[in-house]
């Protein structure tokens, strides 16, 4: 039997050692302008967390391939296990409910890229390679069921960020297609918007390098103009519904930051713009906050506990 003296001052030196880990990891965290609680997921480094505004975790889960999260009014959160599992998992960490693509369509190629809880408890699932977005109940059973078209049928990139909106529509993002795409309840498409190429060549990657129109989120505002996240655009545009752009930032527009793969965006309560910049590398932030004239007022860096593919980023209300 250890001696409990001894006993005590390995637990203290394994209390040390994780208290300088912690003081190590906040210290590589490059953060700009007031504190924001958020929530971010990186695939590359397979975490999941809830951010408290002086960049400790508040709460934090393994995961693997990820597109899409939220933390829900009960606390939980909403999140994927892979391109097929949609799961709501609690604070202790336990699934409370799960649905899984590949069980509900055998054999057939299948991904999960975006998700919602919507009304009646129902959960909104779009999934790629069926094209097909359902809402299904906590049995898991599909109450409603709405066809997609695409033009470039691929189960990895047929559909990327899907959100129902106000109106009981679905506004969809199309990565392969490079178009958003608004569906109604029956599948009729009602209004669509292309991602321009502004005359460029494509190149491939996802880099700063890159150079395409694979869409990647979309959502409608309240002054009824749409807000796109343009990918492989580089930029992030707010189109009204007559397709014309309002207002844009493009690759260079913020000073000292280059945008590469422009993944999650937001129009904040403050009327700012927040901006997921995935795959640009550890010179840049992985998160921007930007004003209607482009002033950056908040950026998020941390490339020890996270890293180059950080897609998913929601700026959470203060922890009650």
């Amino acid at each position: 039997m250890i001696p409990t003296s001894r006993t005590g001052s390995r637990l203290a030196v394994m209390a040390g050692v994780l208290a300088a880990t912690a003081t190590l990891a906040l210290q590589a965290l490059e953060v700009s302008g007031p504190g924001r609680r958020i929530l971010a997921a990186d695939d590359s480094t397979r975490r999941l967390a809830i951010i408290a505004p002086d960049g400790s975790f508040e709460w934090e889960i393994p995961v693997t391939a990820i597109h899409d999260a939220h933390v829900l009014p009960n606390g939980n959160v909403l999140l994927q296990q892979g391109w097929t599992k949609v799961q709501e998992v609690n604070r202790d960490k336990k699934v409370v409910w799960e649905y899984d693509a590949a069980k509900a369509n055998p054999g057939k190629p299948v991904e999960v890229h975006a998700f919602q809880r919507v009304e009646n408890g129902l959960t909104m699932i779009a999934e790629s390679g069926p094209a097909r977005i359902i809402e299904v109940d906590r049995n898991g059973k599909v109450q409603r069921e709405v066809k997609l078209q695409v033009d470039h049928p691929n189960a990895h990139s047929d559909t990327r960020r899907v959100r129902k909106i106000a109106n009981g529509n679905y506004l969809v993002a199309h990565e392969a297609d490079g178009r958003i795409r608004e569906y109604d309840a029956k599948g009729k498409i009602v209004w669509q918007y292309d991602i321009p190429l502004f005359g460029k060549e494509r190149k491939g990657g996802h880099g700063p390098e890159a150079w395409g129109n694979q869409a990647y989120s979309a959502i409608r505002l309240s002054n009824g103009n749409t807000l796109i996240g343009g990918g492989n655009n580089h930029s992030v545009l707010e189109v009204d519904r007559a397709g014309k752009i309002v207002w844009q930032v493009n690759q260079n527009d913020l000073h000292g930051i280059t945008l590469a793969w422009i993944t999650c965006v937001d129009r904040l309560p403050n009327g700012n713009t927040l901006i997921g910049n995935c795959h640009a590398g550890p010179e840049n932030p992985q998160f921007i906050e930007v004003t209607r004239d482009k002033k950056v007022v908040w950026t998020w860096k941390d490339f020890t506990r996270f890293g180059n593919s950080t897609p998913v980023v929601a700026v959470l209300p203060p922890r009650k």
